[in-house]
């Protein structure tokens, strides 16, 4: 039976699993479903469509199922609203937007761990074991694979996506795919591979050694895609783990994040530009005489 505070406000239309505590302040409207042993702490805000699994902990302030950010929905405009998997950790203030397309709702996976002030963006797929850090933040119809962590304050751009086991720090920006098992240290930046997160999730020693090596022969170097592809299929004969590199390759709309190996972006225009003269040297102080 679930327990529901006499401050809080359920819809009808809400379904309530066995052992569910809904805390002071929340407010659920539309179709809800809770799965058992769910809690809202208090002052939680679940606008349905939605669905949240079993053992999942939702803290205060969180809001769950609310209407996209994007100019073209209308509203009242039909949604699939919000799928959230079991167990998982909502921490304060975190947000998760509906679907804005009707072939399938936004999705968080199971133990996903979304910390203070992260969001979910409309028509995102989170997968499984996935950290959002605080303010982490998943534009629309983006997707972070099972297992990846996205550091604090990160901004993924719309339709970008992270690679299983991929860890990026915090702070930065990207809006190229960042492949499986790597590392982003910088913006729009790879700089090596997850060795700790890759031995945690139990890979064998020998896998870890491929995914190494088809870093440094191929996203450390940057590719064009094609021989990158022709590159991952033949090292991918004898390691699963770069087969999973090489099927995110192919599967690629945008561009894949390059590696050290390439000069940054911009780089190559503001070097032209200070060789015709048109920007000072930052170790000149004849400007600060003159002043």
């Amino acid at each position: 039976m679930a327990e529901v505070h006499p401050t809080a406000s359920v819809s009808k239309e809400a379904q309530l699993g066995s052992g569910v505590v809904i805390g002071p302040g929340c407010v659920i409207t539309g179709r809800v479903t809770i799965g058992d042993n769910v809690r809202l702490i208090g002052n939680v805000y679940v606008q349905g469509p939605c669905s949240i699994g079993a053992g999942t902990i939702v803290y205060p302030f969180a809001c769950l199922g609310f209407e996209p950010q994007d100019y073209k929905f209308k509203p009242g405009q039909a949604t699939p609203g919000v799928v959230i998997g079991s167990e998982c950790l909502i921490r304060e203030h975190a947000t998760v937007h509906s679907a804005t397309k009707a072939e399938r709702p936004t999705i968080v996976g199971d133990r996903v761990f979304m910390m203070v002030g992260s969001h979910v963006g409309h028509d995102a797929r989170l997968g499984n074991n996935v950290i959002l850090v605080n303010g982490a933040t998943m534009g629309g119809h983006s997707e972070a694979h099972d297992n990846s962590t996205i550091g604090g304050h990160c901004g993924i751009h719309q339709f970008t996506r992270i690679g299983r086991l991929a860890f990026l720090s915090g702070g930065i920006g990207v809006s190229m795919d960042v492949p499986p098992f790597c590392m982003a240290p910088d913006r729009q930046r790879i700089a090596g591979i997850n060795r700790v997160g890759m031995r945690r999730s139990g890979l064998a020693r020998e896998e870890i050694t491929a995914v190494d090596r088809a870093f440094r022969e191929v996203f450390r170097v940057h590719l064009p895609k094609a021989d990158m592809i022709a590159k991952l299929e033949e090292l991918s004969r004898s390691s699963p783990a770069v087969g999973e590199m090489l099927t995110f390759v192919r599967e690629a709309k945008r561009a894949i994040c390059p590696g050290p190996g390439r000069p940054p972006r911009l780089l190559a225009s503001w070097l032209n530009l200070r060789r015709r003269g048109g920007l000072n040297n930052p170790l000149d102080e004849s400007d600060d005489e003159s002043m």
